[in-house]
């Protein structure tokens, strides 16, 4: 099957005049990623897929600002299906929120200007900052980042991925290459390699099990966004972390992703 990925003939739209972004709470923001227009916005300078910096109509003289990655500007891969990158960022947020960990900024899939693709809430941030930088310092914090990149299988934990908001809080960012039925687990997080997998998570996926078992209300928009296949292999992984309780030990010459940042 030929892929629809696009060469865009624009990387850049009309970005607003004279118009100011705003901070605003989840709840205040959810009805404008949702359906708010998307005025203007450029695509970001790095990644191999295309991913959109997007101001959206947030009221006279404001925008929101998001991260907009359309289906259609995925890369084709071998080893993840065609145009689902979009649906397992949305996944992945899903399940953070089900869990309660890690931070996730919200995130939702709409149509954009290119089309169908996930919409997620833009942290402030000081892009200089990343997890080489804080792993000394708030080890415990993320912590659960390490067990939440094994729950879900993350082929791609860059320390860029892990980014300091303006609200002091630590967030998990770039979840496009997860849910994949074969371990490909890669990450920078090598400082948790070996560790026990604290109780109070291990009993979050003990509930996660069991909301997955029994088919809850809950796991219904999740279920939709990843394949019967992946999500057993999800229940599966569960089981394997509730029997062996420790984040397992990986070959740094091929579970850490490159480049590194």
């Amino acid at each position: 099957m030929p892929s629809r990925r696009r060469r865009y003939s624009s990387i850049e739209f009309p970005t607003p005049d004279d118009a100011t972004p705003v901070a605003l709470s989840e709840a205040e923001a959810l009805p404008l990623l949702q359906s708010g227009e998307i005025t203007g916005g450029h695509r970001m300078p790095w990644g191999s897929n295309y991913t959109f910096l997007v101001w959206i109509d947030a009221g006279p003289g404001k925008y929101l600002r998001a991260i907009y990655k359309p289906r259609d500007g995925e890369k084709p891969l071998w080893d993840f299906p065609d145009g689902s990158l979009y649906k397992r960022e949305y996944a992945t947020f899903l399940l953070s929120r089900i869990l309660g960990w890690p931070n996730v900024p919200l995130t939702l899939v709409r149509d954009g200007p290119y089309g169908v693709g996930s919409v997620q809430q833009y942290v402030e941030c000081d892009p200089d900052v990343t997890y080489f930088d804080m792993v000394t310092d708030r080890t415990e914090e993320l912590r659960p980042f390490a067990v939440f990149d094994l729950l879900v299988n993350n082929a791609d934990r860059k320390a860029g991925h892990c980014i300091l908001g303006s609200d002091e809080r630590i967030w998990s960012i770039d979840h496009g290459l997860t849910f994949h039925i074969s371990f490909k687990l890669r990450t920078v997080m090598t400082e948790f390699w070996g560790e026990t997998i604290p109780d109070p998570l291990l009993k979050d996926l003990e509930d996660l099990l069991d909301l997955l078992d029994s088919q809850a209300p809950e796991m219904t928009d999740f279920s939709q966004h990843i394949e019967p296949h992946e999500t057993q292999a999800l229940s599966r992984r569960i089981l394997a972390m509730l029997e062996d309780p420790a984040l397992p030990h990986l070959d740094p010459y091929q579970n850490v992703p490159w480049p590194f940042v």
